[in-house]
């Protein structure tokens, strides 16, 4: 049975959901504020709720501050946060600040805020203005709902998704390279949805020869990612999507550093997955998908540099192909789509 403090926390985390596909590279974010009624569940009665809806824009604590008919009952007020209110001036004013103004009660957190700007300074703020404050109410939940905010914080790189189909007998695609359709149409559409949800989408340049992707989310309502590919000797023909369709894409290679249009060239050492990781992270990209090609992916699993990765086993066998990447001795979660198996591994 859940307690009162956990019971109006779990709303906090269904409502910072609803910012999943806009509110990178911000945290998603969940309020809820009560005030003491002995006819309500738990004793308390909800008289606010708010989420952060977008990127700029006012945060949890302010929509739901905005939503309280009546200030004067802030003041008997608990206000349950899914993360640590920020205290630091950055797009928009501190929220401790808001609810120290606001002479609010009792502030119930679910997790610290990694971000070094706040990082605790959040919640002295509310305890030197004698706010009574709790901490770590659901705290592996919320941790869970934005690992990719926390690990752009604490690792220094964008959270990384590898993705990949492969056959029964472990193949990717043709011997020759040529694309061969592995997964079904509801597992195609899921790998939309997670599209929509990240901030970059990577594959490297023989996946762009091959298949000539445009990387977009188009089966999933949302925003489509920042395009990424590795072309270290600068192989990739000008009519290739990536390159002419318009859409924002970073070009890393060991050639040269340009801007051109939508498309930027950035000079990195051939091979070198950290430092493209570092510039995304200074680019502010907090995740992103890896979709190929094999070689690629295998150099993200061999450095150990993923947090999660989805492959897709058809139903289907090709004669001979390249190879699929493989993770060892690692577990796995499987859940079977129609005639699709899909295996989900996590660090």
């Amino acid at each position: 049975m859940l307690d009162s403090a956990e019971y109006f926390m779990k709303r906090s985390l269904q409502l910072a959901k609803k910012g999943i596909n806009t509110v990178a590279p911000n945290p998603m974010v969940g309020c809820v504020i009560t005030i003491p009624d002995e006819t309500a569940a738990f004793g308390e009665r909800i008289i606010g709720e708010g989420y952060h809806k977008e990127y700029g824009g006012p945060h949890a604590e302010v929509n739901a501050i905005d939503s309280v008919a009546g200030r004067l009952q802030l003041r008997q007020a608990t206000v349950y946060v899914s993360l640590e209110p920020c205290s630091h001036f950055g797009k928009t004013p501190p929220c401790a600040n808001l609810l120290v103004e606001c002479g609010v009660k009792k502030v119930v957190v679910a997790c610290l805020d990694p971000n070094p700007a706040v990082a605790g300074n959040g919640l002295a703020r509310l305890e030197a203005a004698g706010i009574e404050t709790v901490v770590n109410v659901l705290q592996t939940e919320a941790e869970e709902l934005n690992r990719r905010f926390i690990t752009f914080h604490t690792k220094k790189r964008p959270y990384v998704i590898l993705k990949w189909a492969e056959t029964q007998n472990g193949y990717v695609a043709n011997a020759d390279g040529s694309p061969k359709w592995i997964s079904n149409p509801r597992c195609r559409q899921l790998v939309h949805k997670w599209r929509s949800e990240t901030a970059a989408i990577m594959a490297g340049s023989q996946t762009i020869i091959n298949d000539n992707p445009t990387l977009n989310s188009r089966d999933w309502a949302g925003p489509s990612p920042v395009r990424v590919v590795t072309d270290w000797r600068r192989r990739l023909a000008e009519g290739a999507t990536v390159l002419s369709d318009g859409a924002k894409t970073l070009i890393y290679n060991s050639v040269q550093s340009k801007v051109a249009e939508s498309v930027e060239y950035v000079k990195v050492a051939e091979h070198d997955i950290r430092a493209i990781l570092t510039d995304l992270h200074k680019r502010n990209l907090n995740s992103l998908f890896v979709e190929g090609g094999s070689t690629l992916l295998q150099q993200f699993i061999n450095q150990n540099l993923w947090d999660e990765t989805y492959v897709f086993i058809g139903d289907g066998h090709i004669e001979k192909g390249v190879g699929a990447p493989v993770i060892a001795n690692k577990d796995f979660d499987q859940l079977r789509i129609d005639n699709n198996i899909l295996k989900t591994y996590r660090q």
